[in-house]
């Protein structure tokens, strides 16, 4: 039982929550302002289990609405595969959101009322995605949500709690960041083009079709790439930011691989996009703290 709740939970994806909590810390730093390292500590624990609730709430509504079937292309989802009852994962979803909020409530205490506001959000972001009467993700919108809350929320939204204010560093480490967990997207999206067309889901890959999709996904590489360049060039950072651009080659060799693929096939490449994510991340923090 315990191993079904852990694919569940989908790890892989945890570096989404926490790579963007890693980065803003490394703003507060590099941006000379004192760290509350008990918050930025509680800003990485909801944000984690805000991911967790996220993906057990896509795992439940898609199931229902009918986008994960036996046909999916993608690993198999707990409740679809009926490994776990949608009422046990509906139950899961609450648990997880409500162990968010203690570290919300917690945050709202030491860091103020928009840290209320920006949790309030992410959990309804992370509901709404797939949920509700107008699930955003069924109507193209699911790219702009991971930029949003992935990138400048999660980013901007760990500085502040961690120093009470929003550097502009991390400003642009937001749209570092946003641009490649979106790219994580991207890659779902494409694979689940041949399902999601007949269930109504309609991202932008299903309305704008595959080449929209290789070129989004290049194009969201080449920014990530681009940010490090415009912190040094306009002064806000020194050339040792320049280190996430170690991982440019494999960057170039993903964007190839994701013209050449379909189906099944991009698989790997969700997992492969994601250690991007995370060595980016890992050399962006670096770069600000040297």
């Amino acid at each position: 039982m315990t191993a079904r709740w852990l694919e569940a939970a989908r790890p892989a994806t945890l570096w989404a929550a926490v790579v963007p909590v890693l980065v803003g810390a490394s703003a507060v730093v590099a941006a000379g302002l004192a760290p509350r390292w008990t918050a930025l500590g509680a800003a990485l624990f909801g944000a984690v289990w805000i991911q967790i609730g996220t993906n057990f709430a896509n795992d439940v509504f898609d199931a229902e609405k009918g986008a994960d079937t036996a046909e999916r292309l993608g690993p198999r989802r707990a409740v679809q595969a009926g490994l776990i009852s949608a009422a046990a994962m509906r139950r899961a979803m609450v648990v997880a959101f409500g162990l968010a909020s203690v570290a919300g409530a917690y945050l709202a205490v030491t860091a103020g009322w928009p840290v209320v506001v920006i949790g309030l959000l992410s959990v309804a972001a992370g509901v709404a995605y797939t949920g509700g009467p107008w699930p955003l993700g069924y109507h193209g919108l699911g790219d702009l949500l991971v930029m949003i809350f992935f990138g400048f929320v999660a980013v901007c939204g760990t500085a502040w709690v961690g120093s009470g204010q929003i550097p502009s560093l991390a400003v642009w480490c937001g749209l570092g960041i946003g641009a490649l967990s979106t790219a994580v997207l991207v890659v779902n999206n494409l694979r689940d083009l041949p399902t999601d067309e007949p269930a109504g889901k309609r991202t932008l890959v299903v309305r704008f079709g595959r080449r929209f999709a290789v070129a989004e996904y290049a194009g969201l590489l080449a920014v990530a790439e681009l940010v490090p360049l415009g912190l040094w060039a306009t002064g806000l950072a020194p050339r040792s930011v320049l280190l996430p651009l170690l991982s440019m080659p494999l960057a170039g060799w993903l964007a190839i691989r994701l013209s050449q693929r379909s189906g099944r096939a991009l698989n790997p490449m969700l997992g492969q996009t994601a250690r991007l994510l995370l060595l980016y991340g890992v050399l962006l923090a670096t770069g600000l703290l040297l």
